[in-house]
């Protein structure tokens, strides 16, 4: 994928940290800032650890989601957190690797061009090794987030 640098990006780049996902996209009006708000939250709340997470926000729409676009929508949200784009193709296989339900849904009385996207608004942490972790429903708050990346950075698991 390419990142909101412009730079290509494999998940091979982030090995060794946690990953923290979201998929949404920049032109959401409610959903996407909130599940971001709350990840930056999270990160802030963990404090000096929070180095071992890599927060990630994967763009649903590639169309309009281009790098300059996350550039500009990521700075809203937390200083590390990094946005991918790609292909149609491209996100379409990483949505499918997470089991991710995304569907362009056109409103009725604006021009095609201001579609919606709806989308599984799930968090995911995936641990340093790549595999998957665990997940945070959208209805997570920041502080249970937290809790749960403080005892995973610290080895624990119940």
């Amino acid at each position: 994928m390419i990142d909101h640098q412009g730079r290509e990006r494999t998940d091979q780049d982030f090995l060794g940290r946690f990953l923290l996902i979201y998929f949404g996209y920049t032109y959401c009006p409610d959903i996407c800032p909130t599940g971001l708000q709350t990840m930056a939250q999270a990160l802030d709340l963990v404090g000096e650890a929070a180095s071992m997470v890599q927060p990630l926000f994967i763009s649903v729409d590639p169309a309009r989601d281009r790098p300059e676009a996350l550039k500009r929508y990521v700075a809203n949200f937390h200083p590390r957190l990094t946005g991918l784009t790609g292909s149609e193709k491209q996100v379409r296989t990483v949505a499918r690797a997470y089991r991710l339900h995304r569907s362009k849904v056109l409103v009725p009385d604006e021009p095609k061009e201001k579609y919606l996207v709806f989308h599984t608004p799930t968090t995911f942490l995936m641990g340093p090794d790549g595999k998957f972790v665990t997940l945070f429903p959208h209805a997570t708050d920041a502080d249970t987030m937290a809790k749960v990346l403080r005892r995973y950075i610290s080895g624990g698991r119940s």
